[in-house]
């Protein structure tokens, strides 16, 4: 997500929607939304509730049923990875003395903000023998905007004390329903995963976030400074439920003896997929996410002279052989010809341009005395002189400079291109390439390239030295997106 992304809202809705509604406009869009009143008219809605003998209900109903509760030394934040946590057997009626006794200091400090009641199933069509709470589904009812999907499970969460589950995101389409307390629920698109700083795709808590949303250092996880700007916050009462689409991270709090129910199903796009498809789609997903993250390395800007108007298709003052003057080109195009002329003679050796061919290559710009410096490998454009000046000149104008040192300064275009352009250099060139294309003809194309290629010994060694250096930089862009959405760096 970038700075000039689309901000997904999440919808507010009172009116429950039918199955068709849901379907057809609310889930396409993969945006959370909240339905006020989902579930007032469940039988667990009152009979549930702590206040009015709810506790005491759920221990006549369920209470031998044996649960896994979650016992974490880091309460009340319970963290996925399970080196955070156990997972202990207890009886549900202990559990829920446990609850009762929530008013009682010492039982908290000792015992109740360690344990939590995460995900116990009520029913699991994937795995039916992980069924713990089966008699409770009698309690609660399918809302009917999900009667035509096909759930993967109906989940119980219950908590005693305040708890929080850490960021993460489900692979599942998700219904969260507040049977009994108060929710808050924290939510941050899937494009917000750079900022999020993913575990690692092999590791056990793949789906959580690495960093702790309270008091995120930024010496470790500098990106993480733009979370809130991303994040979207909604308060769940007792009926209301709320709609996560998978990929959304989120954070819940849950304030003391919050009971809820959620509903998880499989996606129609995941579901769609074929097994035998899986590399195709990862390859197109890798490959778009690392475009983007190569534009994001570019952070573009507009280019000089790109809102003069009078550049057409075709450019007929355009000369590739003779009457290439310093004086035909405009202010910004000389500007920057003098200082890659400049550049070129401060960090490329004497040797390098010993080769001169012409008088003019003694001229005022040209006798600046060589400088070796050593090029470090550059891939993004704020740190790279050269391709800063390439990117900042409209296409016609980078065309026109390039034709005037082809006629001057051949010897200083070549160590331009062979020892200073580095991977974003060669990316913004080629990309400026194709600009010119689209703004010249067939016949004006080919022989600007045959004059610019005619400038080196070996054309072909020069076209493979770009198209590596070109590759180079698209790598950097594939290492980031492994780092970025995947959490593993890539050496």
């Amino acid at each position: 997500m970038e700075e000039n992304s689309v901000r997904l809202t999440i919808t507010i809705l009172d009116a429950i929607p039918s199955a068709e509604e849901f379907t057809s406009l609310i889930e396409p869009k993969n945006v959370p939304a909240v339905f006020h009143g989902c579930v007032n008219d469940w039988k667990a809605s009152s009979k549930w509730n702590p206040s009015t003998g709810g506790l005491d209900y759920l221990q006549g109903l369920a209470g031998p049923s044996t649960v896994e509760v979650m016992l974490s030394k880091s309460a009340p934040v319970f963290y996925g990875d399970i080196r955070n946590h156990e997972r202990v057997q207890l009886p549900l009626s202990t559990f829920i003395e446990y609850c009762k006794d929530v008013s009682n200091p010492a039982t908290i400090e000792t015992v109740q903000d360690q344990i939590y009641l995460a995900q116990v199933p009520i029913m699991n069509t994937e795995k039916e023998e992980r069924v713990q709470l089966g008699s409770l589904i009698e309690d609660i009812q399918t809302p009917r905007f999900l009667e035509t999907k096909t759930l993967a499970s109906i989940n119980l969460w219950m908590n005693g004390a305040q708890t929080r589950s850490s960021t993460h995101y489900d692979p599942h389409h998700n219904l969260l329903c507040v049977v009994s307390g108060t929710k808050q629920v924290d939510l941050w698109p899937p494009s917000s995963t750079p900022f999020l700083y993913p575990m690692p795709l092999y590791g056990e808590a793949s789906n959580h976030s690495g960093v702790p949303m309270d008091e995120p250092d930024l010496s470790l996880h500098p990106r993480a400074e733009h979370l809130k700007k991303y994040s979207q916050r909604v308060i769940l009462n007792s009926g209301d439920a709320l709609f996560i689409p998978e990929g959304w991270f989120h954070q819940v709090d849950s304030e003391s003896l919050t009971i809820a129910v959620n509903f998880w199903w499989r996606s129609e796009m995941m579901s769609g997929m074929s097994e035998h498809m899986d590399s195709y789609y990862l390859r197109r997903i890798l490959k778009r996410l690392t475009d983007k993250e190569m534009n994001r390395m570019l952070c573009k800007t507009i280019p000089c002279g790109s809102d003069k108007p009078s550049y057409e298709k075709s450019d007929k003052n355009m000369k590739v052989s003779g009457g290439n003057t310093l004086h035909d080109l405009e202010p910004c195009a000389l500007k920057s010809l003098h200082e890659l002329v400049s550049l070129v003679h401060d960090r490329v050796s004497a040797a390098d341009l010993s080769n001169a061919v012409d008088s003019s290559s003694t001229s005022d710009i040209e006798k600046t005395k060589p400088k070796k410096i050593e090029i470090s490998e550059l891939y993004y454009l704020e740190e790279d002189p050269v391709a800063n000046i390439l990117w900042g000149l409209e296409p016609l104008n980078l065309q026109k400079m390039f034709l005037a040192m082809m006629h001057h300064f051949p010897r200083t275009l070549e160590g331009l291109v062979l020892h200073l352009l580095s991977p974003v250099g060669a990316e913004v060139l080629t990309r400026k390439f194709d600009e010119m294309d689209q703004l010249t003809n067939e016949q004006d194309r080919n022989e600007f390239y045959t004059a610019f290629y005619g400038v080196f010994d070996d054309q072909f060694a020069v076209m493979d030295k770009l198209l590596n250096r070109k590759e180079s930089f698209s790598c950097q862009a594939f290492k980031n997106v492994m780092d970025r959405f995947l959490g593993v760096k890539v050496q």
